[in-house]
């Protein structure tokens, strides 16, 4: 007897553990709204070097504090911020950053935020979002549709023709979701509660996230018709806010398709975070389903992100495209911002460049 009740001890011990997974910090009480839902609101934050996937040269998820430091040094945004102050002062039009002929190097280190530092999610230096599959990357099957778009980067025959996010559709950072992610700069979300909806303000680029709030996933009913950033439903486990999507448009470069499922849970981890978790499961375009945390910190207030109103990139976009053509040649993109960048030697005196 005394075997089976330590037995069942364990078993019981074991499933505390499990269910604490979306547990607050130690001795943390998350606070509530005046209808008894987890209060969620205010400004939250993404910023960080840490991305979706595990970047090359890192072999777990978890980080000392010296490994994250070689990976913050290692990080191109980083290393282009480095060379951009390097020069500060001295060329104040950044005029040295274009001799390479890369245009995308105009885009300098004044107008990006991409971070200082790894992300800490419940207490650990984290290298990747993803934490399952191991390995931190996307588990795409062969062949698999990586997102869509329906629209061609190589076609400049009119802004229809062009990418959502030089029309302002929807931002190319993909912190809208699905999955919500985070970028190299306006990584700010707005959260407002109601009894009956959550409201998500994004940043990047002034998209907002209306989620109905339901008494759980049994009601849980998506329409049929399919929008930018899926069709959402949210309810609330405890201390959590679950959040299931489903129906994203198929123009749309998400992380699922129309067939495909989002659930996210939002749980305070302590005064100052939010743990975003998300699941994805979408057999369509991946071998398994993958699963993520990210942390979302307390932050300041918003800035407007005056996206189309302030568009004023398409007319030259089109126009620069009408004289290449005029000369006789191909209009095409261009190299990227970090086009011939060296990054640092790593610990075995390697070398990498993008």
């Amino acid at each position: 007897m005394k075997f089976y009740l330590r037995a069942a001890t364990a078993v019981c011990a074991l499933a505390l553990a499990a269910g604490a997974a979306h547990a607050q910090a130690p001795g943390y009480e998350t606070p509530k709204t005046t209808w008894g839902a987890p209060d969620l609101q205010g400004f939250w934050n993404n910023t960080s070097i840490t991305s979706l996937q595990r970047p090359g040269g890192v072999d777990k998820l978890v980080l000392t504090p010296a490994e994250a430091d070689r990976m913050v040094n290692r990080n191109m945004l980083v290393v282009l911020s480095k060379e951009d102050a390097a020069t500060n002062g001295q060329d104040p039009n950044n005029t040295k950053l274009l001799e390479d002929k890369n245009n995308d190097r105009g885009y300098n280190a004044f107008w990006i935020d991409p971070g200082t530092k790894v992300a800490t999610v419940k207490g650990e230096l984290r290298s990747s979002w993803i934490v399952e599959p191991a390995t931190g990357r996307i588990p795409y099957k062969p062949g698999a549709a990586r997102g869509g778009g329906g629209y061609s980067i190589t076609n400049f025959d009119g802004p229809e023709t062009r990418p959502m996010a030089e029309r302002c559709v929807l931002s190319f950072s993909g912190s809208y979701g699905p999955v919500m992610m985070n970028s190299m700069y306006n990584n700010t979300f707005q959260f407002v509660q109601t009894p009956g909806a959550v409201m998500i303000l994004v940043e990047m680029n002034h998209d907002v996230r209306n989620i109905p709030i339901v008494a759980g996933p049994s009601e849980a009913k998506h329409g049929s018709i399919p929008k930018w950033g899926g069709d959402s439903v949210g309810w609330y486990e405890g201390n959590t806010l679950v959040v299931q999507t489903t129906n994203v448009h198929p123009n749309q470069r998400g992380m699922i398709s129309s067939d495909g499922k989002l659930t996210e849970r939002f749980t305070r981890w302590d005064e100052h975070q939010i743990t975003y978790e998300f699941e994805v499961n979408d057999p369509s375009l991946y071998n398994q389903v993958w699963k993520g945390e990210m942390a979302m910190n307390a932050a300041e207030p918003l800035y407007e992100y005056a996206c189309h109103e302030g568009n004023h990139a398409m007319a030259g976009i089109l126009g620069g495209a009408r004289q290449l053509e005029s000369e006789g040649r191909v209009p095409g993109m261009g190299p990227g911002i970090a086009a011939g960048l060296v990054l640092p030697r790593d610990d075995q005196g390697g070398e990498s460049s993008h």
